[in-house]
């Protein structure tokens, strides 16, 4: 090798052959150090190759160098299908994923602000009430002794006192909550256990959950639990953790009460399964901890202030205003932690969360304030030549807002780090110094490399995204006239200032304004819920390896009866989670085998060669096709064989068009949703709201991981829906959306306390107009006026 060969291979990060998912044996060399971004429709192949390939490797090759026995303790990465890598370094991914189901975790706590919060409390806070863990609220207060020590020699053996003292407050352990239990829902006091008398999701009589309690010898489970003595019922309801043996095997019982305060509360709410949360909105009743009034402090932190201030009301504050405060801290001898926490709360308000409050718990944060929020600590790293991914970093910015992340994203580059983004906003293309533009279509009609090179090779390059990069729209030269009014008086949630307004129904409305100035508030809040409302929010989808496209929109069901109408056999035998399923993999497709302290290696099953199927199921056929075959059809395929011929199933047909409408065509039925992209997953559930009576549609960013050019599509969508009666209320930061509006809300004029307000209502071109808000002003420039 040559030293220019040499020098040239630590300059790019080189991939060839790389074959993840739908990626057809693609080569690319991604230059080190600068700012390289990923284009295409969604589904065309560039998560699969920045996040399946790249990220993935470089992860998994950091794990390897760990011990064996800490490796035990990672989740087992398998090697990307993929020929050749070179020129990786340390990845470290920023994505959307939402942040944290503990209850315990905030802005601040996943963040350094906290800690350096803390820090300096401990040291200028007076009265002085400890070290800076006498201000966490997740460290209790504890003391005794026990410790058992010996010296070098391992002659003298003593024990030895200790004593934490942590800032939790005592009663409600530091979650700032307090929760009473409505002990009906959980029981039903009139059967006994063994009879079925629990009442709580998984709580089965033959479950091991149910066996603890009645095989524990604490109670007799035969009995009504109505009749329980005084003794039996402070067991089952409210023993502490003991051991006790069943049919040999070691296991512990705990008394119900503690155990769904464990099982269930210590859980952050929006992360639960549907019927869970349910369960617990019906037996859980939550108010704020009447002790430490919800700031999850005990009483020695919350006396402690600096300048009348203490650590409970600054992380209450809106960070942009916490700024300032701590601005005003003069004190040379914590001089370099002021500093950094200044640059800490510096970035939350260049970054557009500036609104937000160091305790806002981190489980309320949506996809895109998630990953601004993971950036923070990376803008203040001293780590260079690191590879940083991104997820669409501008989802849920305003025009206004892209900006700033667009400085962010060049100093991450300018510290010599490589910076990969997958992004859709032309506003964020347009600054890279590399583009790679993949397609030209999505799924098995994507995963080919279109174009690599500069911005402005991508504009002559003639492919999808280089054709609609500067697509531009003009405002609507007539609008709809409105068919009355949901008429919205003092709205107060979160920041809104006691807002009166009237949305119009009958039109297309889009709702506006920088991020965090209260949309959403306004329109989840006091829109939403209300009859006749068919809200489509940015809630995550969930689904298994098992789950698929076809499960998720109850496609199968019509397709499973169809199968057993034309073969006379039961339904069940057409679903590969149930008696259909293959039985050397159950239905999954493929064999995982764990190879120990290995990634984990998945086969293609060798019985039913990944068809997921058991043999005889096979035999059965509609219209010329067995189930498998039929899970295989791209959604524009099945729209055509369910839509006429033998195989016509109009239940199917009429799910196949609404997934064909919102642009999901090329999707297999059978595609795992764990496979699915970010803008994928949201249509895809979009595409099974539109199937729900109603009068008024809530979209809540539904531009969300769409291409340039497929914005045009769900446009038309939008105006179909219209046209067909229903109301439509969009709150949308793309200027094409607010372009195309009938009407348009803007809320602002900032974010937080600085925002809650309706600053202008009308029509597009009376904005653009106006052009007196951020709104305005963009969208003007948008337009080109």
């Amino acid at each position: 090798m040559t030293a220019m060969e040499s020098a040239d291979r630590r300059d790019v990060i080189r991939v060839q052959g790389a074959r993840e998912n739908n990626l057809k044996d693609i080569s690319v060399d991604l230059p080190k150090r600068r700012l390289t971004v990923f284009t295409g429709v969604s589904g065309s192949g560039k998560s699969s190759l920045v996040f399946g390939t790249i990220a993935a490797e470089s992860q998994r090759m950091i794990n390897e160098t760990y011990s064996a026995f800490v490796q035990g303790f990672m989740p087992s990465l398998a090697r990307p299908d993929v020929d050749v890598l070179e020129g990786l370094t340390t990845a470290i991914i920023v994505d959307q994923e939402r942040m944290g189901a503990n209850v315990r975790s905030t802005v601040g706590t996943a963040t350094d602000a906290n800690a350096m919060l803390r820090i300096l409390f401990s040291r200028l806070g007076q009265p002085h009430i400890g070290p800076p863990q006498a201000f966490a609220f997740n460290v209790p207060s504890v003391s005794g002794s026990g410790a058992i020590t010996q010296d070098r020699a391992g002659e003298s053996v003593k024990e030895r006192t200790f004593s934490v003292t942590g800032g939790m407050c005592p009663r409600c352990e530091g979650t700032g909550m307090v929760n009473d239990i409505d002990l009906t829902q959980l029981f039903d006091d009139s059967k006994s256990l063994a009879d079925g008398a629990l009442t709580i999701p998984g709580y089965t009589a033959d479950g091991w959950y149910v066996r603890i309690f009645t095989e524990s010898g604490f109670l007799d489970p035969h009995k009504p639990i109505r009749e329980f003595s005084e003794r039996e019922l402070a067991d089952f309801l409210y023993k502490e953790q003991t051991k006790v043996k069943l049919q040999s095997i070691n296991m512990t019982y705990e008394g119900l009460i503690p155990k769904i305060q464990r099982s269930f509360l210590s859980k952050d709410r929006d992360a639960m399964q549907p019927h869970i949360r349910a369960f617990v909105d019906r037996a859980v009743t939550f108010t704020a901890c009447p002790d430490c009034e919800g700031t999850r402090l005990n009483a020695g932190a919350r006396s402690s202030r600096i300048d009348g201030i203490t650590i409970a009301e600054a992380c209450s504050m809106q960070i942009s205003d916490l700024a300032d405060w701590v601005r005003g801290l003069d004190e040379p001898s914590v001089a370099p932690l002021l500093a950094g926490l200044r640059q800490s709360l510096d970035s939350f308000v260049d970054i557009g969360l500036g609104y937000l409050s160091l305790d806002r718990p981190s489980g309320t944060l949506s996809g895109g304030e998630a990953q601004r929020t993971k950036m923070i600590r990376h803008l203040g790293s001293s780590l260079t030549d690191v590879t940083y991914v991104f997820d669409e970093p501008t989802i849920g910015l305003h025009p206004h807002d892209i900006a700033r992340m667009n400085q962010l994203l060049l100093q991450l580059r300018d510290k010599g780090n490589t910076v990969l983004v997958v992004e859709h906003k032309p506003e964020t293309i347009v600054i890279a110094d590399h583009v790679v533009d993949l397609g030209p279509h999505a799924g098995r009609a994507g995963g080919e490399v279109m174009f690599q090179g500069t911005v402005d090779g991508l504009r002559s390059s003639r492919t999808l995204t280089g054709r609609h990069l500067d697509d531009r729209s003009r405002v609507k030269d007539a609008v709809r006239t409105p068919r009355g009014a949901l008429e919205v008086r003092g709205a107060s949630t979160h920041n809104l200032q006691d807002v009166d307004v009237d949305v119009p129904l009958g039109v297309l409305v889009v709702v506006t304004g920088v991020a965090g100035s209260g949309k959403s508030s306004l329109i989840h809040g006091s829109v939403a819920a209300r009859e006749g409302v068919v809200s489509i929010d940015q809630g995550a989808i969930r689904g298994s390896r098992r789950s698929n496209p076809a499960t998720y929109t109850g496609l199968l069901d019509p397709i499973r009866k169809a199968f057993a109408k034309a073969n006379g056999v039961k339904p069940a035998l057409f679903s590969a989670n149930s008696e259909g399923a293959c039985p050397n993999c159950n239905g999954a497709g493929v064999i995982f085998t764990d190879l120990g302290m290995m990634a984990s290696v998945s086969t293609v099953c060798e019985v039913c060669e990944g068809r997921r199927f058991d043999a005889s199921v096979l035999d059965y056929h509609l219209g010329g096709r067995d189930i498998s075959e039929v899970l295989a059809m791209s959604v524009t395929e099945a729209e055509s064989f369910f839509g006429a011929g033998k195989a016509r199933t109009p239940a199917a047909h009429v799910i196949l068009e609404r997934l064909a409408d919102v642009g999901l065509g090329y999707l297999s039925l059978g595609q795992p949703l764990t496979t699915l992209s970010g803008g994928e997953r949201q249509r895809l559930k979009l595409a099974t709201h539109l199937g729900e009576k109603g009068s008024v549609y809530v979209l809540d960013e539904p531009t969300t991981g769409l291409h340039l050019a497929d914005v045009e599509h769900l446009l038309g969508l939008l105006d179909r829906l219209v046209d067909s009666g229903r109301s439509v209320i969009v709150i949308e930061h793309h200027q094409a959306v607010m372009a195309h509006a009938d009407w348009i809300i803007d809320i602002g004029p900032g974010a937080g306390h600085d925002g809650g307000r309706v600053v202008f209502e009308g029509t597009p071109a009376d904005i653009v107009a106006d052009a007196s808000t951020l709104t305005g002003e963009h969208l003007a420039r948008y337009v080109g006026t």
